[in-house]
């Protein structure tokens, strides 16, 4: 992967290939950094939920062999930090899957979930719409 391939600032953008979930990770970091988060574990956790969310995304979303970009947006909102990833891959609504039973032995679970399970249980918000052709997932945590 090319660097001129990822764009940041305010969000970043990203080909659709996990090789490229390091820079994710670090526009985490500089983001919770520039929004006053001194929170390690917190910082921790919101790495976390976008990296299940943004990799859901680029091993779902577009067809096997199809190029596709992931944007990930971040917002400082004074009292919590909004992240919204957005696609233009096949339309997918995570929070319409059901809560995982994880008081289940993992034998008898259905596969997939956890992902969202993840994502839920460190967001305070999590929202999706698809909009004009694109899917966009709302994330919301407060500080």
């Amino acid at each position: 992967m090319k660097q001129e391939d990822v764009k940041q600032g305010n969000s970043i953008v990203l080909p659709n290939d996990i090789a490229t979930i390091p820079q994710l990770s670090e526009f985490v970091e500089t983001t919770c950094e520039t929004a006053g988060v001194d929170d390690m574990a917190m910082t921790m956790s919101l790495n976390l939920a976008l990296e299940e969310a943004v990799v859901n995304v680029m091993d779902y979303a577009y067809p096997a062999g199809t190029k596709g970009e992931v944007t990930i947006e971040a917002f400082d909102e004074g009292t919590c930090l909004k992240f919204v990833i957005s696609d233009h891959g096949t339309p997918f609504d995570p929070t319409q899957k059901a809560d995982i039973d994880t008081t289940l032995p993992a034998e008898k679970r259905s596969i997939g979930g956890l992902g969202i399970h993840l994502v839920r249980q460190i967001m305070d918000t999590v929202s999706y719409c698809y909009v004009d052709g694109q899917n966009i997932l709302t994330l919301i945590k407060k500080k």
